[in-house]
């Protein structure tokens, strides 16, 4: 039996010992406080360990997985990969993209592993990094003025300044089924497939979870002598990749304008390179509209969501248009009647653009096969598991060799309580945030000095392309220590003042939104207890860079300094 269900993350036999740093010396002998510690080493990490060492600052990663790519180095679930279209989803270091090429626009987990060997071998990122060491617990101390940053191994750091750079999806999620610890045969969360991958040939398989995830492994192919069952509370409304392959002699002649395209990034809401068009949906007729609907549908991506009319995720009416088409669209291509009801019901279950939507290549395609079904959850959970398979509410059993777990996240907070973090007077982070999250500019929490975090609540975030985001909080954390560097400054901490006001920004850009109206991970209603609050920020990546510009010109105002 295989599985691995638990919450923690399992001991990796990687290519490197635990705790292993590739620094010369041991890190416990240091005579002097790091200025740096980051935790993480996905795209923020690295990206943030680069800036700091050309500033000259002493820095190091500490990581939990044994290598390079944050999420990527986890993410090896079928199908898994990246929905960012090319060439945004990328660092914009000269050292790393001059001669590096994908293979297409939207490249999948190997081949971001891949792209993290090729930054190491440009960037030496290793010789400052400690893997296998998953934080558990930082403590402030006032009087020094530094932090100690403990590790699950027992090593330990003293820094000035630490950032967390664990991303949205740090903590694994599990519904509280019956009996899950029960089943007999090979079972894993999606986050934490095995390397050596699931033969799930003329087996009996099912995907719990209409995520990006679910929909990911679904479309995966299982053969002729395999059954695959999706199970769906709600669906999915996801829209067509539209992949495109690339050549290396291709990408050669455009190599020279990406600094330019990297720039251009934050010009643009979600951080791509392309956001809502300034026309409204019935400024159009009938006719016109279907054909610019059909425009958007055959360039792909995301641009059904991000590059339609300006009122179709503001106006209730222009909404339901456009979940019409996408509903046309998606029966047009199931054929069976009861599933294709299922996958887009004639009553749309929540706005278009509420919840997070995925890319699909031919999802909707494998439900024509009789071999792949989608089971309702939503009028007929799921009540318990069994060593042999699922049962729901009506008793209906489903037997079953291979179960996904696609169930998604502690989102956007979870990494960041998970981790015993303890501030000014002995206050722990999670009992700070447990009825609500409190930031200042989506990067700071008043009580907890010269402590970041970056791609985490409040900030774009789950709004925004991931590079675009991190990389100017990345730039503007630096800004921080070498600004306070130079004036002798050794403590930086938001006012509750600032933050209070953040927060009360932060509700009220998204109320007029879809995502402000629905229930979803986004506000954190996929966890039974979490408090129901606005964990993105929906002021777009133009305004989120003024307004950390603009602080750091008003001499970090809404901060504290000492």
């Amino acid at each position: 039996m295989k599985r691995d269900i638990s919450n923690v993350a399992p001991a990796t036999n990687g290519t490197h010992d635990a705790g292993k740093t590739y620094t010369n010396g041991d890190h416990n002998a240091e005579s002097q406080p790091l200025d740096m510690v980051i935790v993480g080493a996905g795209f923020a990490g690295v990206y943030l360990l680069h800036q700091l060492r050309k500033r000259g600052l002493k820095a190091k990663i500490v990581e939990a997985g044994s290598d390079l790519g944050g999420i990527w180095y986890w993410n090896r679930y079928p199908g898994a990969r990246v929905d960012s279209q090319y060439p945004v989803y990328a660092l914009s270091i000269p050292e790393v993209y001059k001669d590096w090429t994908w293979s297409s626009h939207y490249p999948d987990h190997a081949e971001l592993r891949a792209y993290f060997d090729h930054v190491e071998a440009r960037l030496h990122v290793k010789r400052d990094c400690v893997f296998d060491s998953k934080v558990t617990a930082a403590a402030w101390d006032d009087e020094a003025r530094l932090w100690t940053i403990t590790c699950e191994t027992g090593t330990s750091f003293t820094t000035r300044y630490w950032t967390a750079c664990t991303g949205f999806a740090a903590k694994r999620y599990f519904p509280a089924w019956e009996g899950l610890d029960e089943f007999k045969g090979v079972i894993h969360h999606s986050s934490f497939w095995p390397k050596e991958g699931v033969d799930v040939r003329g087996k009996r398989v099912a995907v719990v979870g209409t995520g990006a995830t679910g929909v990911q492994i679904t479309q995966e192919e299982i053969g002729p002598e395999g059954h695959l069952k999706m199970f769906q509370r709600t669906p999915n409304f996801a829209c067509p990749m539209n992949q495109v392959f690339m050549t290396k002699e291709e990408q050669a002649k455009l190599v020279d304008a990406l600094p330019d395209r990297f720039a251009e990034r934050n010009n643009f809401y979600n951080g791509f390179l392309y956001q809502w068009r300034e026309n409204l949906t019935f400024d159009h007729s009938e006719e016109e509209r279907r054909e610019f609907y059909e425009m958007l549908w055959k360039m792909g991506g995301f641009r059904f969501l991000m590059n339609n009319y300006y009122d179709m995720t503001r106006d209730s009416v222009a909404n339901q248009t456009a979940y019409d088409f996408w509903r046309e669209k998606v029966h047009s291509r199931v054929h069976d009647a009861r599933k294709a009801e299922l996958l887009a019901p004639k009553e749309k279950p929540h706005l278009f653009g509420g919840k997070r939507l995925s890319l699909e290549q031919d999802f909707y395609d494998h439900f024509n096969k009789p071999n792949v079904d989608v089971i309702d959850t939503r009028t007929n959970p799921i009540v318990r598991f069994t060593p042999d398979g699922i049962v729901q509410e009506d008793g209906t059993f489903h037997q079953l060799d291979v179960i996904a777990l696609a169930t998604g996240f502690d989102s956007i907070t979870g990494g960041l309580k998970d981790m015993h973090v303890t501030g000014v007077d002995g206050v722990v982070l999670a009992d700070k945030w447990a009825q609500g999250t409190w930031t200042y500019l989506g990067i700071s929490t008043a009580g907890f000095p010269n402590f970041f975090f970056t791609y985490g609540p409040q900030a774009p975030t789950a709004f925004s392309n991931g590079p675009s985001c991190i990389e100017i909080q990345g730039d503007w954390i630096v800004d921080v220590v070498e600004d306070m560097a130079r004036q002798n400054l050794r403590k930086i901490n938001p006012q509750r003042r600032a933050e209070e006001q953040w927060r009360e920004l932060v509700f009220e850009l998204i109320n007029d939104t879809p995502r402000g109206k629905v229930d979803s991970w986004y506000n954190g209603a996929n966890i039974p207890g979490k408090p129901r609050e606005h964990l993105n920020y929906a002021g777009g990546i133009p305004r989120y860079k003024k307004t950390l510009e603009e602080v750091r010109k008003q001499g970090y105002e809404g901060f504290e300094l000492s």
